[in-house]
């Protein structure tokens, strides 16, 4: 897929090389480099994912990196979820309407 100069795309940036890291990071740690993840505008001209490539973030820092996504989604949740959170909840739930009745 090919991203033009304006669209909204993700970009990923190493911010430390494993070499790089700090000495009392885990071991399982030290052994991947430091990514950050940026969303903006795409300030490139043409670019696939892969390349290298400038954008333009919401409050305007220019930062250049390798193009991950284009349009990116957001994508969140909270987990699997936990059958005691559940339950716990509908007893306090029970437990607040008998104290408001």
């Amino acid at each position: 897929m090919l991203a033009k100069k304006g669209d909204w795309v993700e970009i990923q940036e190493v911010l430390l090389k494993p070499e790089e890291r700090a000495p009392q990071v885990p071991d399982d740690t030290k052994e991947v480099p430091l990514v950050q993840w940026i969303r903006g505008l795409m300030m490139t001209e043409e670019a696939t994912i892969g390349d290298e490539i400038e954008i333009e973030t919401i409050i305007g820092r220019n930062v250049r990196g390798q193009l991950c996504a284009i349009n990116p989604r957001h994508v969140h949740d909270f987990g699997e979820p936990v059958k005691e959170l559940i339950q716990v909840g509908m007893e306090l739930r029970k437990e607040i309407e008998e104290l408001n009745k």
